[in-house]
């Protein structure tokens, strides 16, 4: 049957092995579907002819028959009647009608088995049709899911993440180096904060001898 050479290979191919080497394996299966879908078509229709063909030799076999028992009784009327001439005539088209129908009956049984070897085939082909479609559905949701989790990689990876650890570990540095600068001017404040009070109380010539001045006129006054 010619319908059915790629066929073949389609229905014992493993759909996973048709996946290896291909960018985008959906479209691919969705080819597969278009192919198998169009092969059921020409199977359903050369199925139609042979049913049509099967039955148009049932027909004639009907009508042989059907001519085999009109001589047979034309025969025997005539022989009845003594009409040994038209009997004969009617006996030898009678066993000529039957080798006819027993020729269309050989044909009609080869035509049979190829009714049933193509209803069969055509069976096979729905049947891995239906398995490529149930599988085509998990296949597409894997390679959802995979797409989904390359890109998630890919976006991971444009992340630079040792880029920005390094990053994070220089703004760290510069933290501790402000903390540092800030308890370092605190600590040198605290000295010159005790050398601005020594300064205050530092007592100069004039404020001495105004001292000094003062004590001698209370003792006079005394």
């Amino acid at each position: 049957m010619g319908i059915f050479r790629r066929v073949k290979t389609i229905a014992m191919a493993e759909v996973n092995g048709l996946l290896d080497g291909i960018e985008d394996p959906i479209a691919m299966l969705n080819e597969y579907s278009r192919e198998m879908e169009q092969e059921i078509a020409k199977g359903q229709k050369a199925l139609a002819r042979q049913i049509f063909v099967e039955k148009k030799q049932a027909g004639l076999i009907s009508e042989t028959q059907a001519l085999v028992d009109k001589r047979t009784r034309q025969a025997k009327l005539a022989i009845e009647k003594g009409e040994e001439g038209m009997a004969k005539l009617a006996v030898q088209e009678k066993l000529t009608l039957e080798k006819q129908a027993a020729l269309y009956q050989e044909q009609y049984e080869a035509v049979k088995t190829q009714t049933k070897i193509l209803v069969e085939k055509l069976d096979q082909l729905k049947e891995t049709y239906n398995l490529m479609q149930q599988k085509k559905i998990l296949l597409a949701s894997r390679a959802n899911v995979a797409q989904s989790m390359k890109q998630i990689q890919k976006a991971t990876v444009s992340f630079q993440t040792d880029t920005i650890a390094r990053g994070v570990a220089r703004a760290e540095e510069r933290i501790l180096l402000m903390e540092a600068e800030v308890q370092a001017g605190s600590q040198f404040a605290a000295p010159l904060a005790q050398f601005d009070t020594a300064y205050d109380n530092f007592i100069n010539d004039e404020e001495l001898n105004n001292e000094i001045e003062k004590l001698k006129n209370e003792k006079e006054t005394i």
